[in-house]
């Protein structure tokens, strides 16, 4: 049987390879850093549209407020470290396939390029899900539904962008889910039988992680997240069955 050809860069001594993270670390770093002050200048901006969704769902005659002297500047901040790992996330992805690269075989090779790209546009998707679909009506909920002549909902800044960011977040990672069962399913952990005999539990498993996730406790938000992860589920089963690692038939033994 032939054997994978293995690059010489897989026999890197410890110390090289410590040296050649550091490289990319440095890299790594910097262009946060650049992203960061990129973004600064343009944070009220982006503060803006991140937190769109929320102020819609504010009643009329509200607003968002600070009520902490520095509450607006450390938001600001905030707003431009996220920013600043989003716009340089080209660059991380870059220095950590060309650090991992060299101690692959060729076969592995085939495959990371097309999950990291995969895995990309699945978060993506995730976060404009979220962003145009649950955020709107989950905010009108919250904000607008226990408003009346008495209470009037005036969030703060800081609560406005942990609202919009866990949820974006949240929904990013959940669209992982068919991604991650299809790796399973390739490596034979998982398959497609175990999945539809469990599928009661993972139901049940599901609305509870949706209740962990969501920084609220309203049903419409649970909801809005518990449903898209059992769509999503049945996606990855159907995945799994499509293209999971296939049981060998056996050999009878002579």
């Amino acid at each position: 049987m032939e054997q994978p050809v293995v690059d010489n860069e897989r026999s890197m001594p410890f110390l090289d390879h410590l040296t050649e993270l550091r490289k990319r670390l440095i890299v790594c770093i910097v262009a946060v850093a650049a992203g960061f002050v990129i973004s600064y200048a343009f944070s009220e901006q982006i503060f803006q549209i991140i937190v769109s969704p929320v102020r819609q769902g504010l009643p009329e005659g509200s607003t968002l407020i600070f009520i902490g002297v520095t509450e607006a500047f450390m938001t600001y901040i905030k707003v431009a470290f996220i920013s600043g790992i989003t716009i340089s996330m080209p660059v991380i992805l870059y220095e950590i396939w060309f650090f991992v690269a060299p101690g692959l075989y060729a076969y592995e090779k085939k495959y990371v390029l097309p999950f990291m790209i995969v895995s990309l546009l699945s978060f993506a998707g995730g976060l404009f899900f979220c962003y145009f679909l649950v955020l709107p009506p989950a905010a009108k909920y919250l904000l607008s539904g226990y408003s009346s002549e008495f209470v009037k909902a005036m969030p703060t800044m800081r609560e406005a962008l942990s609202l919009s960011v866990i949820l974006l977040f949240a929904f990013g990672l959940t669209f992982e889910l068919p991604l991650v069962m299809l790796l399973l399913g390739r490596f034979g952990f998982i398959n497609s039988k175990m999945l539809s005999k469990y599928r009661k539990y993972a139901v049940v498993v599901i609305f509870v992680a949706a209740a962990i996730i969501t920084p609220t406790s309203d049903a419409i938000t649970l909801f809005l997240m518990a449903g898209p992860l059992w769509i999503l589920y049945e996606l990855g089963l159907l995945l799994v069955w499509l293209f999971g690692k296939k049981k060998q038939p056996e050999v009878p033994h002579e």
